[in-house]
């Protein structure tokens, strides 16, 4: 089964992202909106019965009023019959309101027309309200009756004189108005419940936006094998996702430039250990083990068969590093003492007129060992182009393009057929004198200098050849004084001879043609 076909078939009962995704922006969604709708109905609830709090002490205040108004009048009625008979005309209930007028705690007066309630049928209230002492101040109270919860005040009516104690009632149902805020909380409940299936619409596919890098990750990642780890996720917009997204990618870049290098490791150790392998097996099938010059000539067949596989394994080791993040380390570097030490170790190689065309005394940002090895790998490649009488020289330069380090020698040079194809792997350029090379020195130069963030070239290919690293190295001191051209040095026996027309004061060598 493929990776797509694992991923299609999700395991039962498990959960997308994007549905959890969904479930945790309904849930908020939905629990915001609960307490919102219970917040705002307790204050409406509380605002509505201000309301009504207030619309009875304005009934309450108005027969105060009146009370007054008639006791103050000559020749009108002020007993307690009278004066809650006359209120009662006078008043006018508001809404749900009903006025009740109770002489001695029995209900006498109550206002004519359609009332919301019979209040004076709630013996339970009456006799509730005929208890209250004579002194009771005037507060809004709540009761339960047959016609629901009701608020009511009370106005204790007494005349000087008068053995007859009155109150005059104002009660409110407050049926209707829970029923109000009922229909309130369903209306409200409804457009919730709208507002949900459009969060939850919108919420679908601002996820399914959101977590398109992350399917799109997914498909990739199950098209990755290693035979195709081309695939790349592409990048879009600038948020956490995106950075997500470039992550991974470089990772994929991290992963291919690995698998690109040990796959061409592999068919490059196969290839080319396939001939000495060869060649040692044919001659010890062959070998007759009673016969000692035969023995002793194979022996010396098959140790340089090994130890040319050694020098193969190790170069191809050293390329495949080359690629690595950490394969230079940078620190300071004196050019001027890393040319002559480079050039003293050169000498080793074979009998040759070693030079010194030009150096620079700057102190750089390199790999001091890498850059030798660099040197030594043209040197050790122009041996085996130069003959005994012919001279190799190194060099360096400060140039606008950085700092260049060369190597030339006077030998045959480079055909003009070899130019293009020297730097490639095993490819030799014949003829050369001496042992032949494994094909991969100018590979690994190359490694070398791209590690530097450089490259290298073939500035003069024939007669004799020139090799250039030219370099984008950082520069961390340089002398107070100009530079100047130092002198070459003649390592030829005999004595110093003249460095000829290339080491001519005012232009490197490799420049000059």
């Amino acid at each position: 089964m493929t990776g797509a076909a694992r991923t299609r078939d999700r395991a039962p009962g498990t959960v997308g992202v994007r549905a959890r995704i969904l479930a945790a922006v309904l849930g908020l969604a939905g629990l915001g909106i609960l307490v919102t709708g219970v917040a705002s109905s307790v204050v409406n609830r509380r605002q509505l019965i201000a309301a009504v709090d207030a619309d009875l002490r304005t009934e309450a205040d108005e027969f105060r009023a009146h009370v007054q108004q008639v006791s103050g009048s000559p020749g009108a009625a002020s007993d307690v019959r009278s004066l809650l008979r006359s209120g009662l005309e006078v008043q006018v209930p508001m809404g749900d309101q009903v006025l009740l007028g109770m002489v001695d705690g029995v209900p006498t007066y109550i206002t004519a027309g359609d009332r919301p309630f019979p209040l004076e049928t709630e013996a339970a209230l009456m006799a509730r309200i005929a208890a209250l002492p004579p002194d009771d101040p005037s507060r809004i109270r709540q009761a339960d009756t047959t016609a629901g919860p009701i608020r009511y005040v009370t106005v204790q009516l007494r005349v000087s004189g008068e053995s007859r104690r009155g109150v005059f009632v104002v009660a409110t149902s407050l049926r209707p108005a829970y029923r109000s805020l009922v229909r309130n909380a369903q209306q409200y409940a409804l457009f919730s419940a709208g507002a949900l299936v459009l969060i939850g619409v919108g919420g679908w596919l601002v996820a399914g936006r959101l977590l398109r890098p992350l399917r799109l990750l997914r498909v990739a990642a199950d098209r990755i094998s290693h035979t195709d780890l081309a695939s790349r996720i592409p990048v879009t917009g600038h948020d956490d996702i995106t950075q997500l997204t470039t992550t991974v990618n470089n990772m994929l870049d991290r992963l291919q430039w690995a698998f690109d290098t040990q796959q061409q490791f592999l068919d490059d150790a196969g290839h080319e250990l396939r001939t000495p392998l060869t060649i040692v097996r044919g001659h010890l099938d062959v070998l007759d083990v009673h016969d000692p010059a035969e023995v002793t000539a194979t022996r010396d067949i098959v140790v340089d068969e090994l130890d040319r596989m050694t020098r193969l394994v190790n170069d191809l080791i050293l390329l495949a590093q080359s690629r690595r993040p950490d394969f230079v380390r940078l620190e300071p570097v004196d050019l001027d003492r890393l040319l002559r030490e480079a050039l003293d170790k050169a000498q080793a190689l074979a009998e040759r007129r070693w030079l010194l065309d030009a150096v620079v005394p700057l102190v750089v940002a390199a790999d001091a060992q890498r850059l030798t090895q660099a040197l030594l790998q043209l040197a050790d490649n122009a041996v085996k182009h130069t003959g005994p009488n012919d001279t190799i020289a190194f060099g360096a330069q400060e140039t606008t393009a950085g700092i260049t380090l060369w190597v030339r020698d006077t030998g045959a040079g480079v055909p003009e057929a070899d130019v293009d194809r020297i730097f490639e792997r095993f490819q030799r350029s014949m003829p050369s004198r001496g042992r032949e090379g494994s094909g991969l020195g100018l590979s690994i130069v190359s490694g070398i200098a791209a590690a530097h963030g450089g490259r290298v070239i073939l500035a003069h290919g024939r007669p004799g050849a020139t090799f250039a690293l030219i370099l984008p190295l950082t520069v961390l001191a340089r002398p107070a004084r100009p530079i100047r051209r130092r002198p070459a040095v003649d390592s030829a026996p005999g004595g110093p001879a003249p460095a000829g027309p290339r080491a001519a004061a005012g232009h490197p060598p490799w420049t000059r043609r």
